[in-house]
């Protein structure tokens, strides 16, 4: 697996999990599906991600969005 759909997968899954989360607990929840989402427009523009920093680092191959 690359970086790039390492990222999409984690991104995913944490929009999933906010909304199972606010479904049952609490729409304060969405916000963490507000993050996901803003930091992934962001990382459209900069080319800065930071979970594909720390991807790099524990040794994930690079793809080649975030190279």
């Amino acid at each position: 697996m690359t970086i790039d759909k390492a990222v999409m997968a984690f991104a995913g899954t944490m929009v999933l999990v906010s909304l199972g989360l606010a479904q049952w607990f609490s729409p304060w929840w969405l916000l963490l599906a507000a993050f996901v989402g803003l930091n992934l427009l962001q990382a459209s523009f900069t080319g800065f991600c930071p979970l594909a920093s720390v991807l790099r680092r524990m040794g994930v191959r690079v793809g080649c969005a975030f190279g």
